[in-house]
């Protein structure tokens, strides 16, 4: 990726799913670091330690599955059904969903969101007119954390993580 950089091929580099340990390896050999880091976050997976770990370094996050994935074959509802969720976006009158976003925007990562209904799609932008409070803030860091998306196709006794432990550098 440094060469495809240094030919003009692409602006920067980046990189997916990768925990401090993974991150610190390729931060102590390449010429280029990574500008940003593509991870699952959530309030249910809030990543603090990396995203501690990634600001510290100046590594941008960028989110998937604000929502827990729900519907997908690896995702759950467990976000979308979290009562406290529920009970902050009720006293906000705004979605599940919209507190979720907010959420993440208040985490200073930036948040991709799926949707193909143009309603969601509206409702999704509609996260500029409320904030949600520090002691909605402080709840909400309390919740169990919960990885969405292990990934243990990835793991396999003949393949380079031999458990999700090894995988997740014990993140998960």
């Amino acid at each position: 990726m440094e060469e495809c950089q240094k030919l003009g091929l692409t602006k920067s580099i980046g990189v997916s799913n990768f925990s401090c340990k993974k991150l610190q390896t390729i931060l102590s050999t390449a010429k280029i670091p990574p500008v940003v880091n593509q991870v699952e976050m959530n309030p249910m997976w809030q990543q603090k330690k990396l995203r501690e770990f990634c600001q510290e370094k100046g590594i941008i996050i960028t989110v998937y599955s604000p929502l827990g994935a729900n519907g997908t074959v690896w995702g759950s509802d467990q976000v979308i059904e979290c009562k406290l969720l529920k009970e902050i976006a009720q006293a906000k009158g705004k979605s599940v969903a919209q507190v979720c976003l907010r959420w993440a925007y208040e985490q200073g990562v930036c948040v991709l969101v799926k949707s193909f209904k143009e309603e969601r799609m509206k409702e999704n932008l509609d996260i500029f007119d409320f904030e949600l409070s520090p002691e909605e803030l402080h709840k909400i860091s309390l919740l169990p954390q919960h990885k969405g998306y292990p990934a243990l196709e990835f793991v396999s006794d003949d393949g380079p993580y031999k458990s999700l432990e090894e995988l997740w550098d014990g993140e998960i």
